[in-house]
């Protein structure tokens, strides 16, 4: 039996899709989530098998919630998305599946046969290659939404301190480092707060000057003064001010690349 949990803001597209997956006789629906808070509890609660996971919601999105949810291996996941096939071919190999809006039973159909093979063979996926695949998604999305452009993307960030609200360059920031629901920004001798999760921050920035290293860590390309090979066969992105951070192995293809290519 599949345990499968939905998570999607639409009511109308959680009830048709419980109303397919009933003809599934070795699927069984869990649960559902109507953002991606609750999504976030439910992972972690019922540990299901599958989940029909929508990218676009509000508290979390698709990408924040497989961020946030702190296990590995994740469930099998088939993404629900309104986004046209260019934009999400990416998924078909590192994912289970995906499902285009509105359903279509003989795509679902083929979608769970896939969950089937997958979970009798390799079985869950794995977290980190899962990430990259993500951070893969968001550069699409950002191309086809035009946001490309330099002036598309913020130069500053502002940040609560006490009474007052500062407002940070960009480019004085070093590195941005994960803390449950906020953003550290450490920009020389200065942390800030900011209350936004990594993954939304990252959708912010722009992707030609700041890189994504790890699940945890997004640098400023500017400070990075050197990639340093591990004896363990891992890398480490070292800065100016010497700080070492480590590049995790899902990440290292397209950051190699990416700086190698100047």
């Amino acid at each position: 039996m599949i345990r499968a949990l939905i998570v999607d803001d639409e009511e109308l597209a959680r009830d048709k899709l419980r109303r397919l997956l009933a003809a599934h006789d070795d699927v069984r629906v869990i649960g559902e989530a109507k953002d991606g808070d609750e999504a976030v509890e439910l992972l972690r609660q019922e540990r299901p098998d599958l989940v029909f996971l929508d990218i676009d919601m509000p508290q979390r999105n698709g990408f924040e919630v497989l961020d946030a949810i702190d296990v590995d291996p994740v469930p099998l996941v088939v993404f629900v998305t309104a986004f046209d096939q260019y934009a999400v071919q990416a998924f078909e190999v590192h994912a289970v599946d995906y499902l285009l809006k509105p359903f279509e039973e003989h795509r679902l159909r083929a979608a769970i046969q896939r969950a089937r093979e997958r979970r009798e063979g390799a079985g869950s996926v794995s977290i980190e290659p899962l990430l990259g695949v993500l951070a893969e998604m968001r550069s699409r999305q950002q191309q086809l939404e035009g946001r490309l452009l330099d002036d598309a993307y913020p130069h500053r960030i502002p940040v609560r301190e006490g009474q007052e609200i500062l407002f940070v360059d960009l480019e004085d920031i070093d590195w941005m480092e994960a803390a449950d629901n906020y953003v550290q920004l450490h920009a020389g001798r200065r942390t800030y707060m900011v209350r936004e999760t990594l993954a939304a921050m990252e959708s912010r920035l722009d992707p030609k000057r700041f890189t994504r290293i790890h699940r945890g860590a997004i640098v400023n390309d500017r400070k990075v003064r050197s990639l340093r090979p591990q004896a363990s066969g891992d890398l480490e992105a070292v800065l100016r001010d010497g700080t070492a951070l480590p590049v995790s192995r899902s990440y290292r293809e397209r950051v190699t690349t990416k700086w190698e290519r100047g």
